[in-house]
């Protein structure tokens, strides 16, 4: 069975008198305090945001830190439904979280991108949802660029009878430097897109950015690669937020991004030719980022050379590099030819820039 077959039953997302066009999910990132929820969600409720979102239960890659306050906050959850009218949404991770944030009513429930990482874990979650085929899930990527392991734990929530379901783009997290929290990678949610064209895409410029003022170009882009939505963190008092207060907006700064945010027609998902130029640039800026690692190495190494007296070019030493890189790259497909015009010209970059370390150095 192929995967659109699998998933030939998914339900258009949609909630009654939410606008969908596109779909916005907004919230603090943690539940702190009721007077917290209920400001935030209120000034939501005016700014036009109909689903709120907020986190109960907040494990942290370390312990210490502020990890929610559980099951408190579900009457807090459920206020905020009552007086606003709001749909809400929260994270869940365990039996625990499903069984407790369905008895107090949450609409829409969503996997964390640790938690996708884990099957064992997803599958104790997809457990839990039997029966419960109204209640909406959202699936984020996992931490590590696997889109296999992606559409894994969302077959697993499928085959748990729950058809209303989407997944939620958050980004990837990476070693490299990068100005983003988490690397986008938009070639794999594109990849997603390509591979099941009916499943609901939303995008986390939040988590991606992990800065708030990256958040309306991240949702701007995602407008524009045809996401169904996003999901936005939004607090009443960011600067003072017990978690992630650097990526989170206000509702006036919200409503603001929202009102210039130009939604793109999304009838057509993303055709072949603009997945593999995504991959192209997605390479490129990789290569950048690599040579960029490189020359400042380099540059370490021209200082290493200066204080110990030695010389630049050592002719051995770089023979032998391109030798290495020559037979490398046959094993990758590539020409002796093409290796070897790439490796000079970045040699000669890389010489260039210790003689300068050098040079500046030797006039101090």
């Amino acid at each position: 069975m192929n995967e659109n077959e699998l998933f030939r039953d998914l339900e258009p997302l949609q909630f009654s008198g939410v606008d969908m066009n596109p779909l916005v999910i907004a919230g603090p990132c943690s539940a702190e305090t009721e007077e917290q929820m209920l400001t935030t969600a209120q000034a939501l409720s005016q700014a036009g945001i109909s689903i709120f979102r907020a986190g109960l239960w907040k494990p942290r890659t370390r312990p210490g830190g502020f990890e929610g306050v559980g099951d408190k906050g579900l009457p807090w959850m459920q206020r905020v439904k009552q007086e606003t009218g709001m749909l809400t949404a929260t994270e869940v991770a365990t039996r625990d979280h499903v069984e407790a944030a369905l008895a107090a009513g949450i609409d829409v429930l969503w996997i964390g991108t640790r938690t996708t990482a884990n099957p064992f874990a997803v599958q104790e979650i997809a457990d839990a949802l039997q029966g419960h085929p109204e209640v909406t899930v959202l699936v984020k990527n996992p931490i590590n660029p696997d889109i296999e392991l992606w559409i894994g734990a969302l077959q697993r929530i499928y085959s748990a009878g729950i058809h209303r379901l989407a997944a939620v783009h958050r980004g990837f997290s990476t070693y490299a430097s990068h100005p983003y929290r988490n690397e986008p990678q938009w070639h794999i949610p594109i990849e997603l897109q390509r591979r099941l064209p009916q499943l609901p895409l939303l995008c986390d410029p939040s988590h991606i950015g992990g800065k708030r003022e990256y958040v309306a170009t991240l949702s701007q882009y995602a407008m524009d690669m045809g996401f169904d939505g996003l999901i936005i963190e939004a607090h009443c008092d960011p600067d003072n937020a017990l978690s992630d207060s650097q990526q989170q907006v206000t509702p006036a700064k919200l409503k603001t991004m929202l009102e210039n945010l130009v939604v793109r027609e999304r009838n057509a998902k993303p055709d072949q030719l603009a997945y593999l130029r995504e991959i192209i640039d997605y390479c490129d800026n990789e290569l950048l980022e690599v040579l960029y690692r490189r020359m400042k190495t380099c540059r370490e190494i021209g200082t290493y050379k200066h204080a110990h007296n030695l010389q630049v070019v050592q002719s051995n030493r770089y023979a032998q590099m391109l030798e290495q890189r020559i037979n490398q790259g046959k094993e990758y497909g590539l020409s002796p030819e093409f290796v070897k015009t790439i490796m000079q010209v970045i040699h000669e970059e890389s010489v260039a820039l210790q003689l300068a370390i050098i040079n500046q150095k030797a006039k101090k």
